[in-house]
């Protein structure tokens, strides 16, 4: 069954760490990445810039509002992801408590809501 690890983290993180420390952390990242593709687990995964970039879009009464951040209202920002194929919730979790993320970040585990298929 397909997981989600969203990495939360506190927006402006990435600021307080040197080059150095940055680097090491990124690396740390990709050995974890490379474990879990070894293990056969590793679905996809990506490291996001900041959301000092992003735009948020919405369409409310056929009318479209674009937002750019940063967005003042969250503490957080979706900083990267890695999509699991868990057999269950638990091994997701633990992968979850093995990612050095976690020890900065929360990690954030959700299945992956089913399909529907056309019934045409």
């Amino acid at each position: 069954m397909p997981y989600m690890l969203l990495i939360m983290e506190p927006r402006g993180q990435r600021n307080t760490r040197t080059e150095a420390e940055g680097r090491e952390v990124y690396e740390r990242m990709l050995r974890f990445g490379a474990d879990l593709q070894a293990r056969g687990l590793l679905l996809g995964s990506a490291s996001l810039q900041s959301d000092a970039g992003a735009s948020r879009v919405e369409v409310r009464g056929g009318r479209r509002q674009v937002l750019d951040g940063p967005f003042a209202e969250a503490k957080e920002m979706v900083g990267g992801f890695f999509l699991l194929d868990c057999a269950t919730r638990e091994q997701a979790i633990e992968i979850a408590a093995e990612c050095p993320a976690a020890q900065w970040c929360s990690i954030e585990v959700r299945s992956l809501a089913p399909c529907y298929e056309d019934a045409t």
